[in-house]
């Protein structure tokens, strides 16, 4: 989603148009052209098809266009939006005019089933048009406001992409509708919960787009209210007022979409209370709730207290307690940590320090690129830090991905956001640069002290560290750019007309540039140990290997003489062999090392205690590949915390 705060009074930066950055050579390339070519088309059959989806035929229902009854998801309106977006970014890049008049043809769609009042969630309409319910705002869990808030901020992306203003007048006819909505619950005091509430973001953007006051004054609004919900959940964190809040609790794609909505209303409204939440809130998250691999939501179901232990209540894709982090039952819903990646893109323009693209760039590299297969078609709902061979229970989402998932929101989501990439390289202050996301890539700039300039950016990264940025066709005035050393990065080294400097890793590091600039950063991106902290009951001696903002992990076809992942161990000291590995066609680094093998018999392993054996354990070769390029070569095991060997191989 664009997010347009070029004018917002409490964002320290903008961002950059998608039309002026490029990815002109790896991953983010070859992420953005799959979903271009393959997972886009992908998408638009699954959710035309009436008997897998149903989504484009509840809308031509809706319209009177078509007979029937709803079926399929209630926030199946919302993930189509969410394709939209997808559609717009690639249909714009690779200039597909077919694929833009198609979207011009949904957007009439759209329109012919908008009611009068603005209203438009197919399966109230329909009901209503057949007689037989349901009824608007009847159920909290029919997600109507959600599927608006998409619509909001799909109608804004292709306004600003395209100039079309077709999807925007249903947009702020929707607007209209919800003002009445939530004025009238304002005048009565019956507020209910808008579950997942991406309204918030979209009614920010809207204002954006269109400048109309309203639409912030509603945004804001629909916040305040949230304190009038009576009975209130943990689940939709609206038990407690909002600005006291100072932990992440419940359902984590509600929590990181509230939070990324409250960002926006603060970068325009500037109320130190909300700023003093997200902060908060945030600060608990990365130091207590988070995975490794930036997943978010541990628990497919568990309690997620706030304080006091008899004050809460059972809450689906939880995020737990503190340190509660599982590995085989890690839920991790793609997008919670896709709405992770929404709030912490705004943390930063709000406040631009390094820790916020950090786990950005931890989000999006690791769990995120897993939860889509290496060729575009299939989709992970939950993210798993470990497989097992077998489990003696079910699961409710399978163990590897499929191309259609019930619960389809995941991804169209995760397909807008790899098409939005390039729009998290850089963000701009009025007489600089800021450095997103590295890789290779080219984009322009006109900044507001008059600099106007092109950056190219030469690199492998996230493979290599080596990343060479240089100034072309610039105008001559000086600006500043600033870039991002990552936490991992210690012993980075900056070099610029020859002299060399070694920033802090954790921070940014400004850099006085013009024409003819330019500077190599050397980021150490060799493979290292990281260890949990001891309250983390699941990893205690346990260690996982990263390289650079990669984790990395063990899949059964790459350790062929271990019987099970489970007798292997990781020396203290390991070596490790850099290496190329080619799955579905796109080629990856993967590194080789030696492990410890303590083989057991199959009636051993699957004990629930046993006698320790004595039997030395024995080196065994092994491969490590990226996270996100698991579960590519069918059915086995795959393990990211290792147990430590404490001796050497």
């Amino acid at each position: 989603m664009i997010t347009d705060t070029s004018r917002s009074p409490y964002a320290r930066l903008s961002c950059v148009p998608f039309q002026d950055v490029q990815w002109t050579g790896g991953l983010y390339k070859e992420r953005f052209e799959t979903v271009s070519q393959v997972t886009v088309p992908h998408l638009m059959r699954m959710f035309e098809g009436k008997d897998i989806s149903h989504v484009v035929e509840n809308f031509r229902i809706a319209a009177g266009e078509a007979e029937g009854a709803f079926a399929g998801t209630v926030f199946g309106d919302g993930d189509f939006y969410k394709w939209f977006e997808a559609a717009v970014y690639t249909a714009v890049r690779s200039e597909n005019r077919e694929l833009l008049e198609r979207l011009e043809d949904y957007i009439g769609l759209f329109a012919r089933a908008q009611q009068a009042d603005g209203y438009l969630s197919t399966k109230q309409i329909i009901g209503e048009k057949q007689g037989k319910g349901p009824m608007r705002q009847g159920d909290i869990n029919d997600f109507e406001v959600y599927n608006m808030g998409h619509l909001f901020t799909s109608a804004c992306l292709h306004y600003r992409l395209t100039g079309r203003d077709s999807f925007l007048k249903v947009a702020e006819k929707a607007a209209g509708y919800l003002k009445t909505l939530y004025e009238e619950a304002a005048r009565t005091g019956e507020v209910k919960t808008a579950v997942c509430p991406s309204h918030y973001m979209g009614l920010v953007e809207l204002y954006r787009t269109t400048g109309k006051k309203d639409y912030l004054d509603l945004a804001r609004l629909a916040v305040e209210l949230r304190d009038s919900v009576k009975d209130g959940l943990d689940d939709n964190q609206d038990r407690l007022p909002l600005k006291q809040h100072r932990k992440i609790v419940g359902h984590a794609v509600r929590a990181n979409y509230l939070y990324a909505g409250l960002c926006d209303l603060y970068m325009e409204t500037g109320d130190p209370d909300y700023r003093k939440v997200l902060e908060s809130v945030w600060t608990h998250l990365t130091s207590r709730k988070i995975y490794l691999t930036g997943g978010c939501g541990a628990l497919y179901n568990g309690a997620s207290p706030y304080g006091n232990f008899f004050h809460h209540q059972l809450v689906h894709q939880a995020y737990g307690y503190e340190y509660q982090l599982p590995n085989i039952t890690a839920y991790n819903e793609t997008c919670a940590s896709l709405g992770g990646m929404f709030w912490a893109w705004r943390m930063f323009l709000m406040d631009p320090r390094a820790e916020y693209m950090d786990m950005l760039e931890r989000m999006l590299l690791n769990v995120n690129m897993a939860g889509i297969s290496l060729d575009g078609r299939k989709f992970f709902y939950e993210n798993m830090l470990e497989r097992a061979r077998k489990l003696d229970y079910e699961l409710l989402w399978g163990q590897e991905r499929t191309e259609y998932i019930t619960s389809y929101c995941c991804p169209p989501n995760l397909c807008r956001t790899l098409s939005q990439t390039s729009e998290y390289a850089y963000a701009v202050d009025g007489e600089g640069v800021w450095t997103g996301l590295y890789g290779a890539n080219a984009a322009r700039f006109s900044l507001k002290n008059g600099a106007v300039f092109t950056l190219k950016q030469e690199t492998a990264y996230p493979f290599d560290g080596k990343i060479t940025i240089s100034v072309t066709e610039s105008n001559g005035v000086p600006f500043t750019l600033h870039l991002r050393i990552p936490s991992w990065a210690a012993g980075a080294n900056l070099c610029t007309k020859g002299v060399t400097e070694h920033p802090e890793a954790g921070t940014y590091t400004a850099v006085a540039a013009g024409a003819d600039f330019a500077c190599e950063l050397l980021l150490p991106a060799e493979p290292r140990l990281t260890v949990g902290s001891g309250m983390i009951e699941e990893d205690r001696g346990r260690a996982a290997v990263e390289a650079g903002p990669l984790v990395y992990c063990l899949e059964s076809p790459d350790v062929p003489e271990a019987d099970s992942l489970q007798d292997l161990l990781l020396p203290v000291h390991p070596v490790f062999e850099k290496t190329e590995e080619t799955l579905e066609g796109r080629t990856f680094t993967a590194y080789e090392t030696t492990l410890l093998c303590k083989k057991k018999p199959p009636e051993a392993r699957d004990a629930l205690y046993r006698t320790l054996e004595e039997a030395s354990p024995v080196p065994v070769k092994a491969r490590l590949i990226p996270y996100y390029a698991w579960d590519n070569r069918g059915m086995g095991e795959m393990l990211i915390w290792m147990p430590l060997a404490w001796r050497e191989v």
